[in-house]
């Protein structure tokens, strides 16, 4: 392990382990199996690459994502390591060029498609080579059950037969308990070393919106959120993806369709657009993202429900792989729910698929109408406890009214039952809101005891209370009947009044900002300024080398460096992600843009980010009230910002404060005179001059006077 340790340190620049890495690296070294599963960003990469470099021969790595083994390929070649991969994209020659190279030896990683690796032709060549290590990522492909399932994957298990003196890792960080068996089952790895870490990804901030305009709300959230940064937005259908990239791109976002349909070249264009530029937002259908490295991605948005907790899981985790605070928002309505409930019924599936199928979704509509903690029901799902509310889901910021729907619930389930239960939710609500229409009046509806009883609620209002009632099974979308709504055995005992039901308020969307929020980066302001420049420097050196950034260096390796601003190459080598072959080619560029963006003496990270914004004020030549007016507080609020730091930065209080010299003086004699008053000088000279002078003036004034 010490090898490994230092090729950690030196080849990635890392210090240290996370999570089970070492213990995962540990066994491989041992020449056992392993079954990994590790939260998206977790650093599951690492788990195979730090062995493959520490053992002899080469370790291949089974992989589904071929659109991405390019970039995964050039981040290693980046580090100084000899890494390839064999896939449909590349031509005969070339093809042929990368087998040579690996019966020279020359490589040390080799990225391959399953469908490849199964062939005849790929099992024959990899038997000419000392393979040190099969590395099965995305391994979840295998449950036939699953939202990403891979036909090949359930044939990879003849790596057991034909390599059984090559450890094999498999790698997923989407499985509950039955897909972690199908796992084990398929790839034969009964008898690997298993390690569950946490699947608890806690710098996301979970969303979900009832919303009867999508778009408009998808706006507001990126308006009031994320101005300016990177993001998917899943679609259920290509029309719906292409129509989203239109009108977000006519409201001035750059945004990229994705989708199966689309020309191959004009999909990868765009895909490499999404992964090197800066601000991209990409709209596309579930056929996006599954392996997509790109760290910095902030938000990813919903536009259509998913099928299950785990594809929502797996695509919600591709914002904030670099740990920075990153948002999961869904829009979520009745249609969502119809539409769902009828595609389940509609598939030509097996029997026990659809009813694998309906339990997955009945999940997800569990959560988003849960009225406690999102983060505690998704990680109870697979299997995991968190003991107390996680503090960063819509639910736990914003606690959403209930009231007792009971007697508006029976009202509804009345109608449904007393029309016939042969229409559906739109007919419904026109009955009980009373609505005077044709096809009411054909069909004698007016005369229904439930005609006209519902007028206490809007048709947002019941429509909400529809949903909710479908998404707890007391109704029944019958998609053989034209989505005609049905009661279900289950509404029996609220229909008779044995139980109650608590649903969720409507409640009424926020209005747009008219202006982007202030930036939720965790760096001060203070180093805002470098952060940009490093960004820029790194966005020129990748443009020059057709990388994206990323590759170059992460944001987080990027905030160290303005955070620690490193003085010297040897103090540079201690940022995380810098490792020898980067320090060697990237290092003095860096180092010369953080030494050309010194901070002034008076500033601190230890302070607020209003309290440096004062002194870089001040030490400009501002007055306090311009400041005030620049920060939009009142005076008071500035005169405590000074009081916090006037004695550590010795600053001239006599000049900055405007009051004159004289009543400077009294102040000071008044403190002076009240220096053992029980209650505080501050306060008892605030009384003894007559209030004539505010606490917090007071207050700074005795921050330059501490007997």
């Amino acid at each position: 392990m010490q090898r490994a340790q230092k090729i950690l340190e030196t080849t990635f620049g890392y210090p240290r382990f996370r999570l089970n890495q070492a213990d995962i690296v540990g066994s491989l070294l041992k020449g056992e199996d392993v079954l990994a599963l590790m939260p998206t960003g977790g650093g599951k990469s690492l788990c195979y690459q730090v062995p493959a470099l520490v053992l002899e021969g080469v370790c291949v790595v089974i992989s589904p994502l071929v659109a991405l083994m390019q970039d995964q390929v050039d981040a290693l070649n980046q580090l100084g390591i000899k890494a390839a991969f064999l896939n449909s994209s590349l031509s005969v020659p070339q093809a042929r060029q990368t087998e040579q190279a690996l019966l020279r030896g020359e490589l040390k990683l080799l990225y391959v498609a399953p469908e490849r690796l199964v062939t005849e032709r790929c099992l024959s060549l990899l038997a000419q080579v000392k393979v040190n290590l099969f590395a099965i990522d995305e391994a979840h492909c295998v449950s036939q059950w699953g939202h990403d399932f891979r036909p090949e994957y359930q044939r990879l298990s003849i790596l057991a037969e034909q390599f059984p003196h090559s450890p094999r890792i498999a790698l997923t960080a989407t499985a509950d308990e039955a897909t972690r068996k199908e796992i084990i089952s398929h790839l034969r790895l009964e008898n690997a070393a298993r390690y569950i870490n946490s699947f608890d990804r806690p710098n996301i901030r979970y969303a979900i919106n009832e919303s009867g305009s999508n778009r408009d709300a998808l706006w507001r959230f990126i308006q009031q959120n994320h101005t300016n940064d990177a993001g998917i937005v899943y679609c259920l259908s290509r029309k719906k993806v292409e129509a989203t990239a239109q009108w977000l791109t006519k409201q001035g976002r750059v945004a990229l369709p994705y989708h199966a349909g689309m020309d191959s070249q004009q999909r990868l264009q765009n895909q490499q657009r999404f992964l090197r530029d800066s601000g991209v937002i990409i709209v596309a259908t579930i056929a996006f993202g599954m392996g997509i490295d790109k760290p910095d991605v902030r938000f990813v948005a919903h536009l259509s429900l998913p099928k299950s907790m785990e594809a929502y899981y797996q695509e919600t985790g591709r914002a904030g792989r670099d740990g920075l605070p990153a948002s999961a928002w869904m829009a979520y309505g009745l249609q969502d729910v119809i539409t769902l409930r009828q595609m389940m019924q509609q598939s030509e599936a097996s029997e026990q698929y659809k009813q694998i199928s309906q339990q997955k979704l009945e999940a997800m509509l569990g959560l988003c109408e849960l009225i406690s903690c999102r983060r505690q029901t998704l990680l109870s799902y697979f299997g995991e406890d968190l003991k107390e509310p996680c503090g960063n889901c819509d639910n736990c910021l914003s606690p959403p009214q209930t009231f007792d729907a009971t007697e508006a619930a029976q009202k509804a389930l009345s109608c449904v039952y007393r029309s016939g239960q042969q229409f559906g939710v739109v007919y419904l609500i026109d009955i009980l809101l009373g609505k005077d229409s044709e096809k009411i009046q054909k069909n004698q509806h007016h005369r229904l005891s439930t005609f006209a009883i519902g007028q206490d609620l809007s048709i947002a209002e019941w429509r909400s209370l529809f949903r909710q009632l479908i998404a707890q099974g007391l109704l029944f979308v019958d998609s053989e009947r034209f989505g005609a709504i049905r009661l279900t055995e289950k509404s029996r005992s609220l229909l008779k009044g044995e139980v109650k039901l608590l649903a969720r308020k409507q409640t009424r969307p926020a209005a747009t900002a008219k202006s982007g929020r202030k930036s939720n980066s965790p760096l001060a302001s203070i180093h805002q300024p470098l952060m940009q420049a490093l960004k820029q420097l790194r966005k020129s050196l990748a443009d020059e080398q057709g990388l994206p950034p990323y590759v170059v260096f992460h944001d987080a390796t990027l905030m160290q460096m303005a955070e620690q601003r490193p003085q010297s190459l040897q103090q540079m080598q201690f940022i995380s992600g810098v490792g020898e072959r980067k320090l060697a080619q990237y290092g003095r560029a860096f180092l010369d843009v953080v030494t050309a963006h010194p901070l002034p003496n008076t500033v601190s990270s230890e302070y607020s980010d209003e309290v440096n914004q004062m002194l870089i004020g001040l030490a400009q030549g501002e007055d306090l009230d311009a400041i005030a007016q620049q920060q939009k507080v009142a005076m008071d609020v500035i005169y405590q910002q000074l009081a916090s730091v006037a004695a550590s930065n010795e600053l001239d209080l006599l000049q900055l404060l405007p009051i004159s010299t004289d009543d400077f003086q009294l102040i000071q004699q008044a403190l002076t005179t009240c220096n053992d008053e029980p209650g505080g000088r501050v306060r008892a000279a605030c009384k003894l001059l007559d209030e004539q002078f505010s606490k917090a003036l007071i207050q700074c004034v005795a921050a330059a006077n501490v007997p």
